[in-house]
């Protein structure tokens, strides 16, 4: 795996992080969780893009998104109690397996 996809999949971590973060933020009243979600999100932005550089802008920022959107809603399932019901899961599933299909169909390293 290159180093582009390891930068992608640490900027897909970042945007679980800054997602859960808003959540702590209380609509940026707390000023901590306010400066660390704001950090996640530059941080994993900046590294979007440098993953980019090498990667497809369409793969990359599917890629990016699903493990956003599949982390936060895990997290929520874990952290906040949402539901976790077999339709759920399935469709978690199958983000999961898109986003490998992506990475494996890129026609990159």
């Amino acid at each position: 795996m290159s180093s582009s996809w390891i930068l992608l999949i640490i900027a897909g971590l970042l945007e679980v992080c800054w997602t859960l973060g808003l959540k702590y933020t209380q609509g940026f009243t707390r000023p901590l969780p306010s400066v660390l979600t704001v950090a996640a999100i530059i941080a994993s932005m900046g590294l979007l893009g440098i993953a980019v550089k090498q990667l497809p802008i369409g793969t990359a920022y599917a890629v990016w998104v699903g493990i956003g959107a599949a982390g936060a809603a895990i997290a929520g399932m874990v952290l906040f109690h949402e539901p976790a019901t077999p339709s759920r899961l399935f469709f978690l599933v199958l983000m999961i397996v898109a986003i490998i299909g992506l990475k494996v169909t890129s026609g990159t390293h």
